[in-house]
């Protein structure tokens, strides 16, 4: 069969590594591997499972789950029967689930652990779609009913001849615009929306990718984002394609033990991910002795002259080979070691990712491919990649896709990775694109003259002051997010006089300092009252805002007790800000900012 279908693309890679290892999970403390052969095993069966249940062609099925072996293999499974797989987060909320299920109109729920299944639970037994669900993990506690039941039972209740031909004849009918996945939307204004893609679309990232990075069957990806996200999900498909070996990060939260453990190659990530470890180590920094902090400038210097001189295929000259060689052994190689050591290069996408954070890494001899994308567009639309890159930017536009740029600065797409379109929506989707074809992505940006892509921020969360000044708060809050100090941050100034800012400050940290500094507090609340933490934020503030515009400054702060959550509506499972209904749950707090003193 012709590889224009997910599925029968995955059976062949089964087939070709057989015995080896394709998948890791991890189990009371110890790895577990799933082979090959046992992967395509387990896809043929839970395929029959599902048409046992009735599955037919373009059924819509439900993963509702954390990271995982069985999300997985649930996935080709679904596709392998001509099914579509519908992605949940596992953080959804009971309410935020239902709605996907509802809008979808799936017939299966496949759901993750304890939590997914108390909120599934919660409208299972009474939604007018759902037939069936199946849970995961064994050591949930199962309501007694016929139509609830484990993965492994649902798997093994299934040998049947006929089940088994009519999976032969649905892969090789399968087509390549048949749509394998519908990912709603994160939903930062409006309701969300489901994105329809094809096998076609997510196979094209296949030949965006493969001229670009060099990765085969010796390559360790970590799985890190969730699975529901179109970015890692398609970067899976990508690097399984190549026989890689994938490992699960079911908790994020952990992801510094999971690559000491991992040891990984490659992942995909979220440049707060990046920001967060380079917030960890200037922070430790800012505590070391003078000679040290010299040391470690000298050898990020070091790295960085060594590392661009080889990028641009510049002879090394034996003085700088010596002193890169010695640099990595006092500093650059520790810098390696907190991501496991073996990493060849990250992805990141979804947010910029600041220039300097970039080359930081790059002086460690890790390559952050930073790229630019939407789940509309299968994700990816440009990145840096080997020998062609500019940091601060997200790259060139790979092959696969065309973009141009509109009046008003949007970022226009076309090419095999764009959409089929919102699942039930024709008039969504008929907004999204203009009269010759082109995909609004709703990004503002422009394309530099040598072919580089530079985002500015969304069209929608563009500031306009009241003096007239066009802001881009995003750029702001990755500037600012950067620091160790500051867990969240949302700019505020639309319509305004001046810029102001909701911070949520990254209280670990914090309360080390407050220490050090002998400041004692009864609560959180207390302590982000005193005049000496805010006389510390501000400082902090004002010297990371230097190189902005004074109009782009932040004038006022408020530093808030909770952090943004996405239970109470403010950023979606991707982490993104919903502005609106920051706008709205601090709007005294808002206010407060624009009083006259």
């Amino acid at each position: 069969m012709p590889e224009t279908h997910l599925t029968q693309m995955i059976l062949k890679r089964c087939k070709q590594y057989g015995d080896r290892p394709a998948l890791y999970y991890k189990k009371r403390d110890s790895w577990n591997a799933i082979s090959w052969k046992e992967m395509g095993q387990q896809i043929t069966a839970l395929a029959q499972a599902l048409l046992l249940r009735g599955l037919e062609v373009q059924d819509r099925v439900a993963i509702y789950a954390p990271n995982r072996p069985e999300w997985t293999i649930s996935d080709y499974a679904i596709m392998g029967a001509r099914g579509i797989t519908t992605t949940i987060y596992a953080t959804n909320s009971a309410s935020e689930a239902e709605y996907i299920v509802n809008d979808a109109q799936a017939t299966i729920l496949f759901v993750g652990g304890q939590e997914q299944y108390d909120r599934a639970i919660e409208f299972f037994q009474s939604n007018a779609f759902l037939k069936t669900m199946v849970v995961f993990d064994e050591s949930v506690i199962l309501n007694e009913a016929d139509d609830i039941l484990y993965f492994r039972d649902f798997i093994q209740s299934v040998s049947d001849e006929a089940l088994d031909a009519e999976l032969k004849k649905r892969l090789q009918e399968a087509q390549a615009d048949d749509v394998a996945t519908i990912i709603y939307t994160s939903g930062t204004s409006g309701v969300p929306k489901g994105v329809m893609l094809s096998h076609r679309n997510l196979m094209s990232q296949f030949k965006a990718l493969d001229p670009l990075f060099d990765i085969s069957e010796q390559d360790i990806e970590l799985c890190f984002l969730p699975l529901s996200h179109a970015y890692q999900k398609s970067s899976t498909h990508w690097t399984q394609s190549h026989g890689v070996t994938v490992y699960y990060c079911e908790h994020p939260a952990e992801i510094m033990d999971y690559f000491r453990e991992v040891r990984p190659t490659f992942m995909v990530g979220v440049p707060r991910l990046y920001e967060k470890m380079y917030a960890t180590v200037l922070a430790r920094l800012e505590k070391a002795s003078s000679f040290k902090q010299k040391l470690f400038n000298w050898a990020i210097a070091t790295g960085k002259q060594f590392q661009f001189t080889r990028a641009k295929n510049q002879p090394l000259s034996s003085a700088l080979t010596f002193k890169h060689k010695l640099a990595r052994k006092l500093v650059l190689n520790k810098i390696r070691e907190i991501m496991g050591g073996r990493l060849n290069f990250f992805s990141a996408g979804g947010a910029p990712l600041a220039q300097e954070i970039e080359e930081f890494f790059f002086a460690a001899g890790i390559f952050i491919a930073q790229g630019y994308g939407l789940t509309e567009t299968s994700p990816v639309v440009s990145c840096n990649r080997p020998g062609q890159f500019k940091f601060g930017t997200p790259g060139k536009v790979v092959d696969i896709c065309e973009v141009k740029i509109a009046e008003d600065g949007e970022i226009l797409i076309k090419g095999e990775n764009v959409m089929q379109g919102y699942f039930n929506k024709p008039d969504y989707t008929a907004e999204v694109f203009t009269e010759d074809g082109f995909f609004k992505t709703g990004d503002i940006g422009h394309l530099d003259e040598k072919g580089f892509l530079h985002i500015t921020d969304r069209k929608k969360d563009i500031i306009i002051t009241a003096g007239g000044k066009n802001i881009a708060p995003q750029a702001i809050e990755s500037l600012i997010g950067k620091d160790y100090f500051v867990e969240q941050i949302a700019v505020i100034g639309d319509k305004r006089k001046y810029i102001t800012a909701l911070v949520v400050p990254s209280f670990e940290a914090l309360k080390v300092y407050a220490q050090d500094k002998g400041l004692t507090y009864h609560s959180i609340r207390d302590l982000l009252t005193m005049q000496p933490v805010i006389d510390f934020y501000e400082q902090r503030l004002q010297q990371l805002s230097q190189s902005l515009a004074r109009y782009e400054q932040i004038k006022k702060f408020t530093l808030l007790t909770n952090p943004f959550s996405q239970e109470k509506g403010e950023i979606t499972p991707t982490l993104k800000l919903r502005r609106k209904v920051l706008m709205d749950n601090y709007n005294d707090i808002i206010e407060q900012m624009y009083l006259p003193v």
